[in-house]
């Protein structure tokens, strides 16, 4: 069954444009110009919503809002500039990423499909073979490498199940930081680092290649 994507902007190029990429990829595509059609055609229950947040009358912000409630599935906002104050605002109301226009069709792409992904394993609760050794059961949250548990702290799987289920993406510790502990949770994003040293270390005492790679400068990815 094709995957259903909910496309909302007010620049008709831009719907067209990612309509017909999205057909082309073999998604069922849902269009709305404006908020209120928008909260009509989330109706279709999408596996993905992409939506402007600068839309006359009832801004993505608003959208996203009133139809949190009753829409779980990620939700990527898409503008052409970002403040801090819309982040935090966006993330509030539910928010699961940004895209910032001008974008790369092939970026937008991995991070609608990422995200359908991640989503698509709560659902499932199924366990996940990452490789023939490694395996991860996302429902009872356990790590395990040839069939030997890797005991990890609840944070710890956290960070495991983020950068695993959104392999080959690189986040920084900032960024992991805001996702895991939250944007008003007091601490350090260095706490992140710290997580990952022991993570690294839980796998080396398997004789097992931890599967978290550094990007110097950069932050941290799975590794695919």
């Amino acid at each position: 069954m094709s995957p259903k994507l909910l496309i909302v902007d007010d620049e008709p190029s831009i719907v067209h444009l990612l309509k017909d990429h999205f057909e082309f990829h073999g998604y069922e595509v849902y269009t709305a110009f404006d908020g209120l059609e928008a909260i009509q055609q989330a109706q279709q229950h999408p596996e993905c919503i992409l939506l402007d947040i600068n839309m006359p009358e009832l801004d993505g912000l608003e959208v996203c809002n009133r139809i949190r409630d009753v829409v779980s599935c990620p939700i990527l906002f898409v503008t052409a500039k970002i403040e801090d104050s819309d982040k935090v605002k966006g993330l509030q109301v539910g928010g699961d990423d940004y895209i910032v226009k001008p974008f790369s069709l092939p970026e937008l792409t991995a991070r609608v499909e990422a995200h359908i992904r991640r989503d698509q394993r709560h659902l499932q609760k199924k366990r996940v073979y990452l490789s023939t050794e490694l395996m991860i059961d996302y429902e009872a949250k356990e790590l395990y490498v040839a069939n030997t548990e890797i005991n990890l702290t609840k944070k710890e799987f956290d960070i495991v199940e983020l950068l695993s289920t959104y392999q080959g993406q690189v986040f920084d510790k900032e960024r992991i930081y805001e996702v895991l502990w939250g944007l008003e949770s007091d601490g350090d994003s260095a706490v992140v680092t710290e997580h990952i040293r022991k993570i690294r270390l839980k796998f080396l005492k398997l004789d097992t290649q931890p599967p978290i790679e550094t990007i110097w400068g950069v932050g941290y990815k799975w590794k695919i």
